[in-house]
């Protein structure tokens, strides 16, 4: 089988009962994604992990990273969002804190913060 899927664009495995579209999506793409992820790990990191199986399949070529959500809702909370549910959320908050720009909403400009210093010397 043949596969090409777009990068950066949302994918949908669609297909009959027992198609194969949970072995394609989890056993396949995902955990050679995953491997590819571990590989790029330094040895020591990769000595607390456990041995992954490498994916039953001729070439993969051009394979992001991987995330996999898990099929089953382990809770129906309706404000949930891919990040609260795949526990990611906590780490994109602190990526935005640490690296995000802020900006007006709006002018659009950059919002500059100032320390206590700064301030008082504008003032003064």
């Amino acid at each position: 089988m043949d596969v090409s899927i777009p990068k950066s664009k949302m994918t949908v495995i669609t297909g009959v009962s027992g198609s194969g579209k949970t072995s394609l999506a989890f056993d396949t793409i995902f955990a050679e994604g995953q491997a590819r992820y571990l590989e790029s790990l330094s040895t020591y990191a990769r000595s607390f992990l456990g041995r992954m199986d490498k994916a039953p399949v001729d070439a993969i070529d051009g394979l992001s990273p991987a995330i996999a959500i898990n099929q089953k809702s382990t809770g129906s909370n309706p404000r949930s969002t891919v990040a609260t549910t795949t526990e990611i959320y906590d780490y994109l908050r602190l990526l935005y804190a640490r690296i995000g720009k802020a900006h007006c909403p709006k002018t659009g400009k950059p919002l500059i913060g100032y320390i206590f210093k700064q301030c008082c010397c504008l003032l003064y």
